[in-house]
């Protein structure tokens, strides 16, 4: 190796820690939040303005939501560093039955996991 390659090498490197540097000094990956009570009704009414959901379950790990409007589910679940809305058929989503604590969702577009406690589905507040 010569000297010249040797000084590009050592600036590349250089360069490439100040960006990694820089990114963690700005909070650029930023885990997301858990969803309580309050900000999930806010992300609700945010993403769903012309519904209003009757009940509200969070996920035991804040990563999700349901929520019932009449014959719909609300359901917003994390995804990278935001939440994801979809709206599903109620009944679809009141006759999955979770595994292991999971309640799995099959959309045409993903499949989230949310957690539930003590595998029971639908819970009282949303049947």
């Amino acid at each position: 190796m010569d000297k010249a390659l040797l000084i590009q090498l050592g600036g590349s490197v250089a360069a490439v820690v100040l960006l990694v540097a820089l990114a963690a000094w700005l909070g650029v990956t930023r885990a997301t939040p858990p969803l309580d009570a309050e900000a999930a009704r806010a992300l609700l009414a945010q993403e769903f303005p012309d519904h209003r959901p009757g009940a509200v379950w969070i996920a035991a790990d804040g990563a999700g939501v349901i929520a019932r409007a009449d014959a719909l589910a609300l359901v917003l679940y994390r995804r990278g560093d935001g939440y994801v809305a979809r709206d599903l058929p109620w009944a679809a989503v009141a006759a999955l039955k979770p595994t292991n604590g999971r309640l799995i969702l099959r959309l045409a577009d993903a499949r989230p996991v949310l957690a539930v406690n003590d595998d029971v589905w639908p819970p009282k507040e949303l049947a």
